[in-house]
């Protein structure tokens, strides 16, 4: 995934550029970077590595010499970006969130027309806002080449494009994610997470419609093309990715996830199951639980708690392996609200199951009675291809997967077969839950169901994408 922030102010914009950036750092852990414009010094970059340490303190040093009134600032998981590009356009720098499952395709086209090369990252792969630049530079204005990158791109594309006058604001063309607009008495920015102005004297000034492409100036903010119909914004955004202060059109993402809590808890009251206390998974569990307490009278306390001094961040690193290990060093036990009680644990998902069964494993070794476990969302069972939800190499890694090829043995999972375990009343995902249940060690298995978390959510469903949990948009 990834975060980004824009300034375009009367003023030097470093500071707001830099605080601004810095509070996308839970959208991504791998790369960095700032790119601003002075009119004396021209452009300036710098990106880092932050696999290993958070934003600031690796870009300390830069922002005592980077100056410029213009910036844009990116937090990503994969490509190091923004990158400053020279073309028949002018020179201009550019930072997107983006996933293109075209890629081959489209770069095998660029080839074909005269693009002579792509750097390779790491890895082989190549640098997506590379790719998002090409595209663009096949017209003869931005506006048209962001329109063409957003038409030939399957997947995902919000960008911003700065230039020596302003920054051009483009969200993805069926909205999967958002892209907010901040104004003060200096003039805008633009952001993933509305809260991230807020602290730096921003008030909201707008957010952009589905493949609505805004140029903001010190000046203002124009429509450069406007808002499209269609939307399909990513419901994950909601449940998980976004941060708790966020806004996301109109719905406050604590406040939907107390609604899911409270349903969840409706749920388990007809079931008749009454833990002693519930929690939420650090952090991003804690609202839904909090919605299931005040709805159902049980308790909220924490079991466990994050050591944040030293692992403040939830994706560090990226090896599954590792990863495994710091989930279960970065939480700390109270044995005194686990032992001898019956807990009710709300996670914001199950994806392989792995640090779930070892949370389990982990309240059962420190006393705890009965472990229930109440996932915020559906079964993931396919996945995402439009924000690099993930980081599975495959769908088969995926648990639901894994426990539905157990139950059908050597059939081919298809379409058919699969919307049976999808479906929360067939026997199908029934089985699939026990079975869940049963290999990770869960009291209760319930996940939230689909009907219940569009209903928490309370916008029109055809807006909203749920393929992770369908495999339909």
């Amino acid at each position: 995934m990834g975060g980004f922030f824009g300034v375009a102010s009367h003023e030097d914009c470093v500071f707001d550029l830099y605080y601004g950036t810095d509070y996308h750092s839970h959208l991504g852990t791998r790369r960095a970077g700032m790119a601003v414009y002075d009119e004396k010094k021209g452009f300036d970059r710098s990106i880092h590595n932050i696999e290993t340490t958070n934003f600031r303190p690796k870009f300390e040093k830069d922002i005592h010499e980077m100056t410029g009134h213009i910036g844009i600032g990116c937090i990503s998981d994969f490509e190091p970006q923004p990158l400053i590009v020279r073309s028949h356009l002018g020179t201009y720098a550019i930072t997107t969130i983006s996933k293109i499952n075209n890629m081959k395709e489209i770069t095998d086209e660029l080839f074909q027309s005269g693009f002579s090369h792509f750097l390779e990252m790491s890895g082989g792969e190549i640098n997506a806002t590379e790719v998002v630049a090409a595209l663009i530079n096949q017209r003869d204005s931005f506006v048209e080449g962001i329109r063409y990158a957003q038409e030939k791109i399957d997947g995902t594309l919000n960008l911003l494009l700065m230039t020596k006058d302003g920054i051009y604001c483009s969200r993805d063309r069926l909205g999967r994610l958002p892209l907010e607009i901040g104004r003060n008495e200096k003039g805008y920015c633009a952001c993933v997470e509305s809260f991230s102005y807020l602290n730096l004297g921003y008030r909201a000034e707008k957010e952009l419609g589905p493949g609505e492409i805004d140029r903001i100036t010190p000046d203002g903010c124009e429509v450069l093309a406007p808002a499209g119909k269609k939307m399909r914004f990513c419901t994950f955004m909601w449940i998980y990715y976004g941060y708790t202060p966020s806004n996301y059109e109109g719905l406050n993402v604590e406040q939907v996830r107390y609604r899911c809590g409270a349903a969840l808890a409706e749920r388990d009251r007809v079931r008749g199951i009454h833990p002693d206390l519930v929690a939420g998974v650090p952090d991003s569990g804690i609202g839904h639980a909090i919605g299931y307490s005040n709805h159902s009278g049980v308790p909220y306390a924490r079991p466990f708690v994050k050591y944040t001094p030293t692992w403040p961040r939830s994706f560090m690193p990226p090896f599954q392996n590792r990863r495994d290990l710091i989930a279960r060093m970065k939480l700390i036990p109270i044995p005194e609200l686990i032992d001898g009680k019956s807990l009710l644990l709300i996670d914001d998902s199950i994806v392989r199951g792995t640090q779930l069964r070892n949370t389990t494993e982990y309240l059962y070794n420190n006393g705890a009675k009965e472990v229930h476990i109440r996932p915020a969302c559906p079964p993931l069972v396919f996945g995402c291809r439009y924000l690099n939800f993930s980081r599975s190499n495959s769908e088969e890694e995926l648990i639901t997967r894994r426990v539905i090829q157990k139950l059908e043995g050597t059939k081919e999972l298809t379409p058919e077969i699969l919307d049976r375990y999808t479906d929360p009343d067939s026997e199908e995902y029934r089985a699939m839950l026990i079975e869940i249940g049963k290999q990770l060690n869960f009291t209760s298995l319930y996940y939230h169901r689909l009907d219940d978390m569009l209903a928490s959510i309370d916008i029109d469903p055809c807006c909203l994408c749920t393929y992770c949990w369908t495999g339909r948009e």
